[in-house]
């Protein structure tokens, strides 16, 4: 499953990559407004907005980018770690240990 985060802080960047690893995601992070957003984003199964920590235009931008496609979109005002274990454990199985 492919997995696109927007917002959320930058220092916990590879915390939530390697969260959704563990669901065996892979996973894009963007925290700030990013140039050529529309190129970047390509086709995820679930993109989760963190509301708190991103402005209003990349949300508008992003959905409208994702306008049409059929996808899973989570908001949530919080961006913290346990936020995103939930999201995910909602909608991915957690990777059984080897």
């Amino acid at each position: 499953m492919s997995v696109v985060i927007l917002g959320g802080n930058e220092c916990m960047e590879r915390r939530y990559k390697d969260l959704c690893a563990a669901y065996d995601c892979q996973a894009k992070v963007f925290t700030k407004p990013a140039g050529g957003l529309r190129n970047k984003l390509g086709s995820p199964d679930l993109m989760i907005f963190f509301t708190s920590t991103m402005s209003h235009k990349m949300v508008q931008g992003a959905l409208r980018q994702m306008r049409g496609r059929s996808l899973i979109i989570e908001r949530c005002h919080t961006s913290s770690l346990s936020a995103l274990r939930e999201i995910l454990q909602r909608h991915a199985a957690p990777m059984s240990p080897k």
